[in-house]
């Protein structure tokens, strides 16, 4: 019977993963660092089915974990819905609180030859209370679209960086 030391295992491990291929994303030449600053994404009012300002902050966080597209050589295209709909409401039919639920397709498209080298949907949500005022009330609508924002742009990131093919084009 062969019976491995935990520690000896933990110290294979990174040689285990080097040998499978294994690259970290942000590693020198992963797909990370290969991608960062060059993919240019598609402008807020562009966006198709963004209501409010929703886009603007998709955008925004998309920016911060991509980087702006100085040199771009892919373009990022954003489809994105959101809506609310009331989840704990009382005797008196009154809405105490609302889950924003939004979904967002892309396709992260090379501009050399416009082959889609990651495309997909990802869908989350959020949630508010409105039971104080309706100062209240809006602060905590605000906050739940940006939240949602970052999320989303959190999910796009990771599936772009999981999946995009960045295999040279044919020539």
């Amino acid at each position: 019977m062969l019976l491995l030391n935990p520690k000896a295992l933990l110290l294979a491990l990174p040689l285990l993963a080097a040998a499978c291929g294994f690259t970290p994303v942000y590693a020198p030449g992963g797909t990370g660092s290969q991608l960062h600053g060059k993919i240019e994404i598609q402008a807020p009012e562009d966006i198709d089915g963004a209501s409010g300002s929703d886009a603007y902050f998709l955008v925004q966080h998309l920016e911060q974990r991509l980087g702006r597209g100085g040199s771009a050589a892919y373009r990022l295209n954003l489809r994105l819905s959101t809506q609310e709909e009331g989840q704990a409401i009382t005797a008196d039919n009154e809405i105490t609180r609302y889950s924003v639920i939004g979904t967002a397709d892309y396709a992260l498209t090379r501009q050399s030859d416009g082959k889609v080298t990651s495309s997909g949907t990802v869908r989350n949500f959020t949630g508010y209370s409105a039971t104080g005022s309706t100062v209240e009330t809006l602060a905590g609508e605000r906050d739940a679209h940006n939240r949602l924002m970052v999320i989303l742009a959190d999910q796009i990131t990771a599936q772009i960086l999981a999946t995009a093919d960045l295999s040279a084009p044919a020539e």
